[in-house]
């Protein structure tokens, strides 16, 4: 199986632009391409980790790889991947992406922010990157990131990642920061449903919502009016929900009203599923990247590194999290991907339908 590995990858990384000049390439842009991958999903958090890894795995990488100089160094790992184009990046992990997804149904996707909070860079004046990313929610798979240029926010990244995906006949997810017209307008316009979190950030439309809910509330919904009004909503393709979280803390009990928009059909079981999956992207993508790997703890921060970098924790996170070879942890899989090569191998061809 090792010797079929470099077929895996040479479909998809092939066309990749290679920054470096000819005269200057004693590594394969691809042979980079596929230690730092596996090396990430072996457990290696950074640069000198992946060289760690290619070194402790030579006679692994030789037999599949020629590798005339050896394995790269940290240095090299990082001025490559340091200029490498991200969005050339992203079209071949998405291609690989959606050989993979043309097998499952992502249905429901959730499109999240996230900072990676050690990648500022002081002396150069640049604040902490800022990745927003789409997560197929069922399928528990990366779908696509975009970074947050600075001096932006997240409202500016949302619709370049919406046009990055084929989204038609899905439901996408977003929370309050995502709640705009323009982005609710794209979306129906790429044949997908929305539901939008609405909070302080809309304040005339979360105050109508409140007041649309209290009023219904006084009358313990039981007006006839209610079912007027949702099939008025639902002519202007607009429905509206309401979420009461309830959380017990050592006896104490608190809640929150979270209110939503959304172009669903007023189906109270859709909805729902809906608003629970959008809650995936926080505790099976951002959770996994900070404490599987360590992500919020990284300190690479030249040029494109941080984000060609975050591309790889997402590509590695989503290859564990498809993985049924073992039945682990994702950290076990990570720690035995690391170890045991049949292993790492087992996972990369499940992932690849092999």
């Amino acid at each position: 199986m090792a010797s079929r590995l470099k077929e895996l990858f040479t479909p998809y990384f092939t066309s990749l632009p290679d920054p470096r000049l000819a005269r200057s390439r004693r590594h394969s842009l691809l042979d980079l391409v596929i230690i730092a991958l596996c090396a990430t999903l072996g457990g290696a958090d950074g640069w000198a980790d992946i060289e760690r890894f290619g070194k402790a795995k030579r006679a692994f990488f030789d037999s599949f790889l020629e590798l005339p100089n050896g394995i790269p160094s940290h240095d090299t790992f990082g001025r490559v991947f340091a200029r490498l184009d991200p969005a050339a990046l992203l079209g071949c992990v998405q291609d690989w992406l959606t050989a993979f997804c043309a097998a499952v149904d992502p249905e429901m996707i959730a499109i999240d922010g996230k900072a990676l909070r050690h990648s500022f860079d002081t002396a150069a004046g640049r604040n902490p990157l800022h990745l927003v990313s789409a997560w197929a929610t069922q399928a528990r798979l990366v779908l696509g990131q975009v970074a947050v240029a600075e001096k932006s926010n997240e409202i500016t990244a949302i619709p370049a990642l919406l046009r990055l995906l084929d989204v038609e006949g899905c439901i996408v997810t977003i929370d309050a920061a995502g709640c705009q017209k323009e982005i609710a307008a794209q979306i129906r316009a790429q044949q997908a449903d929305y539901v939008l979190a609405v909070k302080d950030n809309q304040p005339t439309l979360a105050d109508d919502l409140i007041e649309a809910f209290i009023d219904h509330a006084d009358r313990d919904y039981t007006d006839p009016g209610l079912r007027r009004c949702t099939t008025v909503e639902r002519g202007h393709g607009r429905t509206i929900g309401l979420v009461i979280r309830t959380r017990a803390v050592d006896g104490v009990e608190t809640e929150e009203f979270v209110y939503y928009l959304s172009s669903l059909p007023p189906k109270v079981k859709t909805f729902a599923r809906a608003v629970r999956g959008h809650w995936g992207i926080e505790n099976r993508l951002h959770w996994s990247l900070d404490v599987t790997f360590a992500e919020d703890q990284s300190r690479v921060r030249k040029d494109h590194g941080p984000i060609n970098l975050g591309m790889f924790r997402r590509l590695a996170l989503s290859i564990l999290q498809q993985d049924t070879s073992l039945r682990d942890s994702l950290r076990g899989k990570r720690l035995r991907a690391g170890w045991d090569m049949d292993c790492l191998l087992a996972i990369l061809a499940g992932f690849c339908g092999s």
